[in-house]
């Protein structure tokens, strides 16, 4: 058990960083270079090969100890790394991306969820609810990897905790598939914290949200976890593009338009650093998964206060960083010489 565990936190890290010093020393990171753009927080270009590493570090050692659902899920998540790649290279249109992401969902769900036919109508209201919410992770992740360390954090962060929890339920596949995508996270981050030398890419971030939703609900049809559990340790994500997208979808914009309006890319608009903005990222984050692990051992009344307490401060957070950034820059602040390499 013990070596199980080694394997899963020692060797996704070392072969997520020993492939991303391969890609950036070939061709691919020129093809996968992230130029600047009208969403962009950089200003100069930055291979989008990270993602690929996680991927090569994560997947294959996730697989090892996965059970079949796992491995089924695991399989979605491959698949939607190679549609996203493709994008990466040359993009593709929204409806193709979309409907392969809600095929995976549909997917996930199917191998979790006992045979559909013997359920009820509350059953299939839910299992609507778990498509729809797999499919938002998988693409808010993408939205939310904008600026140096945020979706590294957060997956490190995010997977450790579901880690963690699983394997306090006795969950033992679950657990190991969660820590090897977790150390993998990490070793991407050691490239990706600011000033970040690579970045994630869709190829990363598109799979790692799905991952994130599909085994989280994983887990709530394991026992591991009730469904409130994963949603409150990835909450710093899904707060920020949830409430940007509702705020766009109220002034009438288009939503799918490239755009800088979450309120990470407020804040470094503002004057912040990307150091700044991921240390204080990391503690949300870390906050946010300590009061959920805490709240699996407590009573209903607990539970409810604490995702009140949470949503009062994500409330009291926007309002925040409204007063903050009223005024944004009209350009991107640049880094300062301490976070160039």
């Amino acid at each position: 058990m013990i070596g199980d565990w080694l394997v899963a936190i020692a060797l996704p890290p070392l072969i997520t960083v020993g492939t991303i010093a391969w890609l950036r020393q070939s061709r691919w990171s020129d093809r996968l270079a992230d130029h600047p753009n009208e969403r962009s927080l950089h200003a100069w270009p930055v291979p989008r090969v990270g993602g690929l590493g996680i991927m090569a570090g994560g997947l294959p050692v996730a697989f090892f100890f996965a059970s079949a659902e796992g491995k089924a899920i695991l399989g979605c998540a491959f698949v939607l790394m190679c549609i996203s790649l493709a994008d990466d290279l040359r993009s593709r249109s929204i409806g193709l991306r979309l409907s392969a992401h809600a095929f995976a969902a549909a997917v996930a769900i199917l191998v979790i969820v006992p045979p559909l036919p013997t359920l009820g109508a509350l059953a299939w209201l839910e299992i609507t609810a778990a498509w729809a919410a797999i499919l938002w992770m998988t693409n808010l992740f993408n939205f939310m990897d904008g600026s140096d360390g945020l979706a590294g954090g957060m997956s490190t962060i995010g997977f450790a905790t579901l880690a963690t929890a699983a394997a306090c339920a006795g969950q033992t596949a679950l657990a190991l598939e969660s820590a090897a995508l977790a150390a993998a996270s990490a070793g991407f981050l050691l490239r990706n914290f600011p000033p970040a030398t690579v970045f994630m890419g869709d190829a990363g971030s598109i799979p790692m949200g799905f991952l994130a939703a599909a085994l989280g609900f994983h887990g709530v049809h394991l026992g591991a976890w009730p469904p409130w559990f994963p949603v409150l340790v990835f909450s710093p994500f899904i707060a920020d593009a949830t409430v940007t997208i509702l705020r766009r979808l109220a002034s009438g914009e288009r939503i799918w338009i490239a755009h800088r309006k979450h309120a990470y890319q407020r804040l470094v608009l503002a004057g912040w650093s990307r150091r700044r903005l991921a240390v204080t990222a990391y503690v949300l984050m870390a906050a946010a998964a300590g009061s959920a692990m805490a709240g699996l051992g407590e009573g209903a009344m607990v539970r409810c206060g604490i995702i009140s307490l949470w949503i009062a401060l994500y409330a009291l957070l926007y309002a925040a960083i409204e007063r903050h950034a009223a005024s944004p820059a009209a350009t991107i602040v640049p880094p300062t010489t301490k976070e160039r390499r």
